[in-house]
């Protein structure tokens, strides 16, 4: 499989039947013990990055969240103030978010769009991307973690399922996601290489944490400008 190939693979999904799964996930609908883990998890990761924003004055900052899925980080983000660029490979998506921003009341300072993490421009105080480079081999990441750098202009937090032995373990018995039609392939990454990759695009490692339940696993590094 090559790079194209798996943009097609995560971009179906998510247009797909990997949708329902997910909306279920994010959005708090009826799930299975696995999937209820996997939400805990997720809901972990975005409250981490949510507390170290929240160290910040987010009045007015800007903020892009490159696969914001249905809004979970992006719509706190926006209603504390900042200023948020939302996008997403999956316009089924992004249409969740969409509905429910609708819901709420002054949200004019979010924007999501249907976009790849490959074709994001401009410039942001602050970047974000949360458990994309999962669906991505390391090539791949590699050239997307430098992309998003090239956005930031201070800061990039990132999340990925780290490569232990333990986890390369799960993965290999099958444990790791279960169920070959409920997720696209999980790629894990070493930690050591994403931090090379961060430091030779001029960020430097200033807070780190790490999300784990039964069936999530999730590696959150803050990189920042020197």
């Amino acid at each position: 499989m090559n790079a194209a190939d798996d943009k097609t693979i995560v971009k179906d999904y998510f247009n797909s039947t990997g949708f329902d799964r997910w909306r279920r996930i994010y959005c708090g609908g009826e799930v299975n013990k696995v999937q209820l883990d996997i939400r805990n998890g997720h809901q972990q990761t975005v409250e981490t990055v949510l507390n170290w924003l929240q160290d910040d004055n987010l009045a007015g900052m800007s903020i892009c969240d490159a696969g914001c899925g249905v809004g979970s980080l992006s719509i706190p983000l926006a209603q504390a103030g900042a200023r948020v660029y939302a996008s997403d490979i999956s316009e089924k998506m992004i249409g969740e978010a969409k509905r429910a921003v609708a819901e709420l009341a002054d949200t004019n300072n979010l924007t999501f769009a249907v976009q790849d993490l490959e074709h994001l421009s401009g410039k942001y105080h602050t970047v974000v991307c949360l458990d994309v480079l999962i669906h991505y081999p390391q090539e791949q990441a590699a050239e997307m973690i430098s992309h998003l750098c090239s956005l930031a202009e201070s800061r990039l937090i990132l999340s990925f399922a780290p490569k232990t032995p333990a986890l390369s373990l799960l993965k290999k018995i099958g444990s790791f996601f279960p169920g070959p039609s409920k997720a696209t392939r999980a790629y894990l990454h070493k930690e050591a290489d994403v931090v090379k990759i961060l430091n030779s695009q001029g960020l430097t490692i200033q807070r780190q944490a790490m999300t784990r339940t039964r069936f999530y696993f999730s590696r959150i590094l803050e990189a920042v400008r020197t």
